[in-house]
């Protein structure tokens, strides 16, 4: 075992160094009639949740309100599609750790990795310290949350099951309260996979 600062690292034998399951990530961008109706669905939530309250103000005219309207509906469809782009970087993470167990199942050289009876091993958020490690570009996505989001959801919820509240102030929260509870769920003690020995590449789908 390799210690480094504060950090534990697991030993691997020899030199070589092992290429792991590509991370395939899907776009999460909605275009033309979808980016429509994201924005329909926002506006609906504005009106459902009965947010901008009636005013008896004269000079609180119907062109005012409608603004605000729009306004409010464009911050919740930004809420929701950065929401929808973290839990996809979810999905694929945790589909790749999938992957990437599989594979050292099946490597006689990395097999004793991942058991928790081997003093030390690495558990399965040392995938997540990898990828943070090997510096992965993903597009201001936070990693933490994304895991969070899509251990909480296995489907991502529609814009219109989600509350102004969660949007605005309780989808972080759940999140990480989401990855710090799996996060601990290996047995101590968990060490970290080394970056120089992994080959990790992202494919944008």
């Amino acid at each position: 075992m390799d210690i480094i600062g504060g950090r534990r690292f697991v030993e691997i034998a020899g030199d070589k160094t092992h290429e792991l399951p590509p991370l395939l990530v899907a776009d999460a961008t909605p275009r033309g009639r979808r980016l429509e109706k994201v924005m329909t669905m926002a506006a609906e939530l504005v009106e459902s949740e009965s947010l901008i309250p009636l005013s008896t103000s004269a000079a609180q005219d119907e062109i005012d309100l409608e603004r605000r309207r729009y306004e409010l509906a464009l911050q919740f469809s930004e809420q929701y599609l950065g929401l929808k782009t973290h839990w996809k970087w979810g999905d694929a993470v945790l589909e790749w750790i999938r992957q990437c167990e599989t594979t050292f199942e099946l490597r006689s050289d990395l097999r004793a990795l991942l058991r928790p009876d081997i003093w030390p091993h690495a558990g399965r958020a040392s995938f997540i310290t990898l990828l943070h490690d090997k510096q992965i570009d993903t597009g201001g996505v936070d990693l933490h949350k994304a895991i969070g989001l899509r251990l909480a959801f296995r489907h991502l919820p529609p814009l219109g099951y989600c509350s102004d509240q969660f949007l605005i102030y309780l989808n972080n929260s759940v999140a990480n309260s989401a990855f710090d509870t799996w996060s601990r769920m290996s047995p101590d003690p968990i060490s970290s996979l080394p970056p120089e020995r992994f080959e990790v590449q992202v494919v944008r789908m």
